[in-house]
């Protein structure tokens, strides 16, 4: 039995709405590589999109009805009008994810229709792998197939889908995740700069594996402590005089960054110092240089511990427990926004089932389950899906 993302969702559709779906869209999660909380300080991300993605089914109709259905919830059901004002939700949270890609395109007076839809997916949720963003994503690839959406590129679609995240949802996201699953490129990283949106392709070396690691560790508080330390950020840009902390170089921070409070100080000094490991890990990764890559991914694993303190103790253990399986040959570092989560590793594809053995062996999660792992693929962002 075909029970993919894609299967489940054609045939929720033609039980909820009596027909088949004429337009089929995908849009992926993505694994940030290096690069953590700098993308809203206007800073450098490396992550990928990756083969666990959003799909959504769907027919145009002739009036002005969105409805929609969440195959991974029970298939429960969300209905609006597209010439009433489309509000928040209380709950549940992924209609919010819809409503509010629906209503900032309505907003920018684009030429929004009717639009009946099944959504379903096989992207992680609540591990920091970007389920919201691909769901955002996917959203706006679907109108994006109705006439007069020509002239919205992938990017847009990621500017789009950040905005109703930031203003409808209410998390304050930068756009790495979104960018990143729009703009995905199929064996290759990306190397995006926040600030001006322009974003360089990066191979994945021949023989390089990724894998997550899920430690299924909530990361129930991630939205509070994300919008915390972003509030913190530009407190230390204000105090530097400077748009983001983008604009802040080691040598300023080390001159003027006694004068800050202890705390802003170590959240500017992790964005500062990763957004030059970004810039790093792009170059070791273009020349095949996994142990360089390594070097960096620990740091930034570091930094993100001690100056943002936005890792656990579990997760901690965890990338330790992979690093010594793979040693030298690669790197780990927690990946997302922090508290909980998975870890990324980058290493040679002869070094998967160690770091699979050695994880099995040694890690639990806080209710005694195993790490789920996950051996991806850098895949294509968004775009019409196969059936």
């Amino acid at each position: 039995m075909n029970n993919s993302p894609m299967a489940r969702a054609v045939t929720i559709f033609q039980t909820a709405f009596g027909k088949v779906a004429s337009i089929h869209v995908q849009a992926p999660g993505r694994v940030n590589l290096i690069g953590e909380h700098t993308d809203y300080n206007d800073g450098l991300v490396l992550p990928c999109a990756i083969d666990y993605r959003t799909v959504i089914v769907a027919r145009q109709r002739d009036d002005r009805l969105v409805r929609v259905v969440a195959a991974d919830y029970e298939d429960a059901a969300d209905e609006y009008s597209l010439d009433a004002p489309i509000e928040r939700r209380a709950a549940p949270m992924w209609a919010n994810y819809v409503r509010g890609v629906v209503q900032e395109l309505v907003q920018r007076g684009l030429p929004v229709r009717g639009m009946e839809m099944v959504i379903a997916g096989d992207v992680p949720q609540g591990a920091g792998l970007s389920s919201s963003a691909s769901l955002s994503v996917a959203v706006c690839r679907l109108f994006a197939t109705l006439p007069g959406f020509e002239d919205v590129s992938p990017i847009d679609m990621a500017l789009i889908a950040q905005r109703a995240e930031n203003d409808f949802v209410g998390c304050k996201c930068g756009n790495m995740d979104q960018i990143s699953s729009a703009s995905g490129i199929q064996d290759h990283a990306l190397m995006i700069d926040c600030r001006s949106l322009k974003v360089d392709p990066v191979p994945i070396p021949r023989g390089a594996a990724i894998m997550i690691f899920n430690s299924h560790v909530s990361r129930g508080l991630v939205d509070s402590a994300y919008n915390a330390r972003r509030l913190q950020c530009e407190e230390a840009a204000r105090y530097f005089g400077v748009p983001a902390l983008r604009d802040v170089d080691p040598a300023m921070l080390d001159a003027r960054g006694a004068e800050l409070a202890p705390v802003v100080l170590r959240r500017a000094r992790h964005v500062v110092t990763e957004n030059e490991r970004v810039a790093a890990a792009a170059k070791a990764l273009a020349a095949g240089n996994l142990e360089r890559m390594g070097e960096l991914m620990e740091a930034s694993h570091a930094s993100m511990r001690d100056d943002f303190e936005i890792t656990m103790p579990a997760i901690d253990h965890l990338v330790s427990i992979v690093k010594a399986a793979i040693g030298t040959a690669g790197g780990v570092r927690m990946t997302g926004g922090g508290f909980g989560g998975c870890v990324v590793a980058l290493m040679p594809r002869d070094l998967v089932n160690a770091a699979r053995t050695a994880v099995e062996k040694d890690y639990r999660g806080p209710n005694g389950e195993n790490a789920t792992i996950y051996l991806c693929r850098a895949a294509e962002g968004a775009g019409m899906a196969a059936t």
